[in-house]
């Protein structure tokens, strides 16, 4: 079984605030998670696809 990362070990992996992983937490953007109980927790094969996710070649190309 994978080690699930937290939400603050998500954030400063993305070089981002907790409060942004929050919010994109309820817009549905960000990486894929998982809720156990109230707990919030994020598989790192999902961290990492949202990150592959964001690859761009140049700045004018459209996100897919």
């Amino acid at each position: 079984m994978t080690a699930l990362k937290s939400v603050e070990e998500t954030a400063q992996t993305l070089g981002v605030a907790k409060a942004t992983l929050d919010g994109w937490r309820v817009k549905g953007m960000g990486p894929q998670f998982v809720r156990l109980g109230r707990r919030v927790a994020y598989r790192p094969e999902d961290i990492e696809a949202f990150i592959n996710g964001g690859l761009r070649k140049s700045t004018s190309q459209e996100v897919a």
